[in-house]
This record gives C-alpha cells, sequence and structure tokens, in this order.
C-alpha cells in the first residue's frame, strides 16, 4: 500500500478502542517512507528559531505568545510543495515537532527569567541559555517513559484538543480535495477575523454586556461581571474539546468569578483597611482586582492539590510506563518492538538524566553556597520536573491548557520555604530559587507541549524514537533563541515597571513580574497565603470525593472567564453537531462528525496564523492599533453587539458547514 492511498485517519482514531480493537494509523508500522531527513531537521530548526523569537518578544510586550505548532505544519505542507519529492507527511510532523519547541520553550523562559533583570541580578547570557536548556531536556526525558500511557493506552480517553487539530491540518491538507478546501476556507475565515479582532479597532474582542443595565449593576454593587473573548481560535478550541470537558472547565471559572469574587466582596465591602494580600481596601477593588489580589491564589492551590493528587493516581502507571521501558530495554534495547511503538532505549534516558544532574549541580555550585542548598535545589529541580510531567501532560490532552503559571508559583513558593530554613536569603536566594522555577516551568512547557507531539505522530504513523530524538533539536534551537533574544531585549527594553531616571521603554513582562513580587515576598519574609492556598486544595479534594475531574475544573478557577466562556460555546456547538452526526447515521453522519472536526480545527488554525500576524506588525515601530479604526469601535453597545453578531455567525458557518451536503 502506498502512502498516497492511506490519507485518511481510521473510523476509530478519536474513539475508545473495544475489547480486542487495535488502532491503525495512516503510516502502518510495516510502511517505509522518508521520515527523519535533513530537509525536516533544517526546516524545523529554522522555523523554531524564528517562532522563537516572534513569541518571546510578544510575550513579553503584552503578555501572550503565539501559537506556533498549527501554523508550523500549515508551513510545512506549504514547504512540501516546493521539492521535487513532496515531503512525506511523517516528514511534516517532524517539521512540526522541531517547531513547535518554540512556545514550549519561550513559555517557560518569560515566566522567570525576565525577573532576574527585574531584581537588577543581570544574568549571564549562558546561565539565561543553561536554564532553558535544562529545562527542556528535562521535560523530554521525563515525559517519554509515560508516553504509552497517555497515547496509546488511554486512547480515545482524552480529547487531546491541540494535537487532533494539527492532525486534522496535516491529514486534509496533504489528501486535497474537498476536505483541504474546507480546511483553508475555515482557516482564511478565522485568520482574518483574529487578524483585526486582536490587531486593531475594529470591534470589541471581549464582550461584558457593562452597557446593559442589570449588567452594570450586577458589577457595580456585587462584582458580578460577565467576560467572553470573542475569537475564532477559542470557539475551535471548545468545539475540538467536547461538551463534558467544556461544561467543567467553564464551571471553575463561574465558581470564582459568580462566586467567591462576589463573596468577598460583600464580606470586604465595608472595610476601610487592606486585607493581606492585597494593597488596597476590598472595598476600593473591581472585580478583576478582587480576583488578582485573592482568587487568583485559591486557583494556584486548586491546581497545585489536582497536581498532586494526579501524581498520586498516576505512581502506578508513572512505575508500569517504566517498567515497559525497561522491559524493551532487556529486549535488545527494544528493537523487537513495532516502528510506531518504539521508544528511546531506556539506558539512554537513564544517562540523560544523570548527565542533567551532573550539568544542574555544576550550574548551581556557582552561586558559592553549601552543599546542603545545592543537593536541596537539585532535589527540589528534578523532582518538581518528573513530577510535574505527568501534570503537564494531562492538562494538555484534556483542554490543551498547560497549568504552567500555577505550577511555577508553586515552586517559588515550596523552593523559598525550603532554602529559607537553610539560610539561604537576599539576591543570591532570589538568583537561586528563579533559576530552579526556570528549569521547573521549561520542563513541565516542554512536556505538556511534547505529548500532543507524539500524539499527532501515534495517530499518523510516526516512530516515537525518531520523535523524541529531533524534540532534543527543537529544545536546543529554542533555548538558544530564547535565551540571547531575552538577554538582547533587556539590554533594549525594561521589563515590568519604569524606573526612574530610565529612559528605555517598558515591556510588561507580566508573568515575570507575578514571579519577582512572589519571590522578594518570601526572601524578604514577608507573609504567605496559606488561607488562600489551603481553600483551592479544599475545592479539588471536595471534587476528587465526588469523584469529578478536579484539574480541568481547577484551570478553570484560574484562567480568566472569557476565555473559559467561549470554550463552553464551542463546547455545545460540537454537541449539537455529534448529535445530528448520530441522528443522520451511516456515511453521511461520518462526514457530519468529519467536516465538523475540520471546520474547528481551521478556526483553530487560523486564529493562530491570524495573531501570528498580528504580533509580528507589532514588531514595527510605527504600528498602532488605531491604524484601523471603524467609527463605531469606541461605542460600546454598538462595538460589542457587532462582536457578538459576527461571533454568532462563526458558529452559524461552522454548524451549516458541518451539515453541508458534497456534490458528487
Amino acid at each position: 500500500m502506498s502512502e498516497q492511498e492511506t490519507k485518511s485517519l481510521p473510523e476509530n482514531a478519536y474513539l475508545p478502542l473495544k475489547p480486542g480493537e487495535s488502532y491503525t494509523p495512516i503510516i502502518q508500522a510495516g510502511m517505509r517512507i522518508p521520515e527523519l531527513t535533513p530537509r525536516s531537521v533544517v526546516w524545523g530548526a529554522l522555523l523554531c528559531v524564528v517562532f522563537t523569537v516572534a513569541s518571546a518578544y510578544s510575550t513579553l510586550k503584552v503578555g501572550q505568545g503565539m501559537e506556533a505548532a498549527i501554523p508550523i505544519s500549515i508551513l510545512a505542507i506549504g514547504l512540501a510543495r516546493a521539492y521535487r519529492r513532496r515531503s512525506t507527511l511523517l516528514e511534516n510532523v517532524i517539521i512540526t515537532g522541531i517547531g513547535g519547541a518554540s512556545a514550549a520553550v519561550v513559555a517557560g523562559a518569560v515566566f522567570t527569567l525576565p525577573a532576574l533583570y527585574i531584581l537588577h541580578l543581570n544574568p549571564h547570557p549562558i546561565e539565561t541559555v543553561f536554564i532553558c536548556l535544562a529545562g527542556g531536556c528535562l521535560g523530554v526525558l521525563f515525559l517519554i517513559p509515560l508516553r504509552r500511557y497517555f497515547v496509546r493506552e488511554m486512547h480515545g480517553q482524552f480529547p487531546f484538543p491541540e494535537a487532533t487539530a494539527i492532525t486534522e491540518v496535516l491529514v486534509t491538507g496533504e489528501r486535497g480535495g474537498s476536505q483541504a478546501r474546507l480546511l483553508l476556507q475555515a482557516t482564511l475565515i478565522a485568520g482574518l477575523y483574529d487578524f483585526f479582532v486582536t490587531t486593531f479597532h475594529v470591534w470589541r474582542e471581549y464582550l461584558n454586556l457593562q452597557f446593559i443595565p442589570v449588567m452594570r449593576t450586577l458589577a457595580t454593587r456585587g462584582r458580578m461581571v460577565f467576560s467572553f473573548d470573542a475569537i475564532g481560535f477559542i470557539l475551535g478550541l471548545g468545539y475540538v474539546m467536547g461538551l463534558r470537558s467544556a461544561l467543567v472547565f467553564c464551571a471553575g471559572g463561574v465558581l470564582a468569578n459568580f462566586v467567591l469574587v462576589p463573596l468577598i466582596w460583600f464580606l470586604g465591602s465595608h472595610m476601610n483597611v487592606p486585607v493581606y494580600p492585597g494593597l488596597m481596601p476590598v472595598s476600593s477593588m473591581s472585580a478583576a482586582q478582587i480576583y488578582d489580589d485573592y482568587v487568583r491564589f485559591i486557583g494556584v492551590g486548586a491546581i497545585a492539590t489536582a497536581g498532586i493528587v494526579g501524581v498520586v493516581k498516576s505512581l502506578r502507571v508513572i512505575a508500569g510506563s517504566f517498567s515497559i521501558a525497561l522491559r524493551a530495554f532487556h529486549r535488545s534495547e527494544g528493537d523487537q518492538a513495532e516502528r510506531t511503538d518504539r521508544d528511546i532505549p531506556m539506558l539512554s534516558i537513564l544517562f540523560g538524566i544523570v548527565a542533567g544532574a551532573v550539568a544542574v549541580a555544576i550550574f548551581f555550585g556557582r552561586f558559592h553556597v553549601s552543599e546542603t542548598v545545592l543537593v536541596w535545589g537539585l532535589v527540589l529541580t528534578f523532582l518538581f520536573a518528573f513530577f510535574f510531567a505527568s501534570v503537564a501532560a494531562n492538562a494538555i490532552a484534556t483542554t490543551a491548557n498547560n497549568p504552567a503559571s500555577g505550577m511555577t508559583m508553586l515552586t517559588v513558593i515550596i523552593a523559598s520555604v525550603v532554602l529559607l530554613k537553610f539560610g539561604l536569603s537576599g539576591t543570591t536566594g532570589m538568583f537561586f530559587v528563579m533559576a530552579v522555577a526556570g528549569m521547573v516551568c521549561t520542563a513541565l512547557c516542554v512536556s505538556g507541549q511534547f505529548i500532543t507531539d507524539l500524539k499527532t505522530g501515534y495517530w499518523l504513523g510516526n516512530t516515537p524514537s525518531a520523535q523524541e530524538k529531533i524534540k532534543f533539536v527543537g529544545v536546543i534551537a529554542a533555548a538558544a533563541a530564547a535565551g540571547l533574544t531575552i538577554v538582547l531585549l533587556a539590554h533594549t527594553f525594561q521589563f515590568g515597571e519604569a524606573a526612574a531616571g530610565d529612559t528605555r521603554p517598558v515591556l510588561a513582562a507580566p508573568q515575570a513580574a507575578i514571579m519577582k513580587a512572589l519571590v522578594v515576598g518570601f526572601m524578604s519574609r514577608q507573609p504567605v497565603t496559606w488561607l488562600l492556598f489551603g481553600i483551592g486544595a479544599l475545592i479539588t479534594l471536595v471534587l476528587e470525593m465526588l469523584g469529578k475531574s478536579s484539574l480541568v475544573f481547577a484551570l478553570g478557577i484560574y484562567l480568566p472567564l472569557g476565555l473559559t466562556t467561549p470554550i463552553l460555546t464551542g463546547g455545545f456547538l460540537s454537541h449539537l453537531v455529534q448529535r445530528r452526526s448520530q441522528k443522520t447515521a451511516g456515511e453521511a453522519g461520518r462526514r457530519i462528525r468529519e467536516r465538523g472536526v475540520i471546520l474547528a480545527s481551521g478556526l483553530m488554525a487560523g486564529g493562530a496564523l491570524g495573531g501570528v500576524l498580528g504580533a509580528a506588525l507589532r514588531l514595527f515601530p510605527e504600528f498602532r492599533e488605531s491604524l484601523i479604526q471603524t467609527p463605531f469601535y469606541s461605542n460600546d453597545p454598538v462595538s460589542q453587539s457587532v462582536s457578538a453578531l459576527l461571533f454568532v455567525s462563526l458558529c452559524m458557518y461552522v454548524w451549516l458547514g458541518a451539515l453541508k451536503k458534497e456534490k458528487k
């Protein structure tokens, strides 16, 4: 069977397997086609560097990075047609895997490294690159033993929203025909839609309905504020997630914004003194300030506890994954495993972990700390990186949202508390703790993104060991580009807030500013909001007692309501399409289901491309959001109504597009 005859996912690709049933990928294990080639590695590394530089600037500027994997997968399809021998499906997966490391490494880097510059600790360029590189490599190494569980054994149990979108992009782009045209159509529509709404002043991106009297009254008197991010990318994400996950996800946001925020306002609205960790009286706070100063910490406690619970639940899985890998090693290092289930040998993984431990120990030794502090720093780094790899993979497989910020904050808190016990404090302590947090954050971001690559490769028929090897190439390229970009920007800009007498422009670096505030608070021996963390922990424990998905719910508490509400809309839309598909049944029903997924994937792909283009324009000094501004933009009732109407039109486009009959 040739490759060109296999451009269609099997019917059980997204469904749980029946007893005795197995999944056969598009490129079957016995097929030998080009995969790990110089072409795929070079293009992947080049795209990785480009997207790393752009994403680093974007995240430091506005707090939002750029989606990399989906745009790169589309670029890979375009590049495939530039060669006499058209690139294979597996080569395109390799390009996407290498390039996708850019967003993951950047996410880990910008959460922590800019905080060192805000603290005027000015790390050496080699130190910034090493923190990114060490964390990225640990994320890859610790995830490999978990691949079989998340990717193969739990087939159909996790929605894998981003992996689904990437897979549909690659498959439909390769296959051509009406489905490819449908994908490109949805990509173009969402790309233009998201580009204009997020880049210029055409209509409101965020809806709060404050122009409606009852909504304004709820916000003013009860601090109950509705928010909705009306863009196509999130609609597509919610569709791919499905209704069940979207409901749990949004429920956390409802609890945070419509229960916890109003409750704190009710209790503190008559107080005229600040309550720690807030810096102003609750009576003077808006809903957003109450959320940032109090509820956000409850979300961190909930996510952290959900992570711990997930790790406890996964202990058998983790041990089983390692035993599987060890058995594969004893069978001539896994050579007898079929191609589509062959990992890097266990001995190589163990060697990489030991080498990483030695390198990190040497790095920590540069701080001239005691042996006890060095050992504890090493233990905390590897312990958190190992445990959070499973948490990140679970979160990405379920919701496509990695709880990196919450896990990094937890790392900063625990590392500070532990190392303070051994006398580490001051600027040395701040640098040490942020280095630990930087490695852990990069590790969990990379492991979360890597599980997407592996699931995509599983669906399509890639060799896991090849994907695992080239991921190190992506991490190396992204670490060098991210570290050096941050160093360069630190010389040109100020991070955080403007300093007196410094005329350089400011990059907000919001995530790093939060981490800086945390580490300064601990190393200056300020009180910790244990009560808020504990409330979040108890919320998670209650959900676990009820048998519910605590991690997804905890993510909903922590993430903005504006993100969870459009996800719920996408989930409902997916449910309606699935019901129509089931009623139709047969080949027609299957086409409805398939077209719906393709349209949602196009919305995600187009939205990501629109975001990339908008972020790229911000690199030019002449750029202003007001370059394109509609006359009604400043009129909230009109602007928000137009935005809502256009978002509903996107929903109708997906609904009607899924139900449309193909011409014979």
